[in-house]
């Protein structure tokens, strides 16, 4: 049967039997693909510890019926060991993990800008160099882009108007002129907007100075605009731990 070799992300793992596991991957040049691990869970199992969540990894294996067969591991950086220790950013990392899933759903597709997002997001949040509520944020917000759904925080998202504008609508793509504006829709502050617009744009500078009520604002719209476009909710966004900031500063 074809080998391959390949480096990606480890999205999630199963267990199979008594010691195997099915391994999700997101690589670079085959999109996602499902491998099993066979004999990792055993203690003596030399890779075992490789292929879990986070890890960046150089993945050997060849190709199966269903699942393609891990043969050979080597880890190019164990993000999942830096994440560990801070709940924070393991929460937001976790999210961030099951988007890459289900914004990948054929197998063996490769994308390889979801790729790409995914390995820079972790490391940023491995590296501390931002607040992981906001690595994540800018994560999902260009994901959706990569996707194909990208909101609009200038022009109106219906009719192209000039803004800025005030009114925030999820089904119709982003921020809306008065003549376009459904009811329902979100007024968020013009403060907010302005973050929005930088994780999108990954304009870091306006972004790290951005407020807690404006980044509890900007995350609220995010997640409604993800769930969205992904018709059901993730399990893991509730679990994201959103005090780490306002802990930091003294609010």
């Amino acid at each position: 049967m074809p080998l391959y070799r390949d480096e990606g992300i480890v999205l999630r793992t199963q267990k199979l039997g008594e010691a195997d596991r099915i391994i999700t991957l997101l690589t670079r040049s085959n999109g996602r693909v499902r491998a099993v691990a066979r004999g990792v869970r055993k203690t003596s199992s030399r890779i075992g510890a490789r292929l879990e969540p986070f890890n960046h990894v150089d993945v050997q294996c060849y190709e199966g019926k269903s699942l393609d067969n891990v043969t050979q591991v080597e880890t190019i950086d164990a993000i999942g060991g830096k994440l560990a220790g801070d709940y924070s950013k393991w929460t937001a990392g976790t999210v961030m993990l099951e988007t890459a899933e289900r914004l990948t759903p054929e197998e063996r597709e490769p994308t390889v800008q979801h790729y790409a997002l995914l390995v820079s997001g972790l490391r940023s949040m491995a590296a501390s160099e931002h607040e992981p509520t906001l690595i994540l944020d800018a994560y999902l917000l260009r994901s959706l882009a990569v996707a194909g759904w990208s909101p609009s925080f200038d022009d109106c998202a219906r009719c192209g108007e000039p803004g800025p504008h005030r009114a925030f609508n999820i089904q119709a793509g982003g921020m809306m002129c008065p003549a376009c504006r459904p009811p329902g829709s979100a007024a968020p502050s013009p403060l907010t907007v302005a973050l929005l617009g930088a994780l999108l744009s990954g304009d870091w500078e306006i972004a790290d100075e951005s407020g807690h009520r404006e980044r509890t604002e900007a995350s609220g719209l995010v997640a409604a605009f993800l769930q969205w476009h992904l018709e059901r909710g993730l399990r893991s966004l509730p679990l994201v731990d959103r005090t780490w900031h306002s802990q930091a500063q003294g609010l």
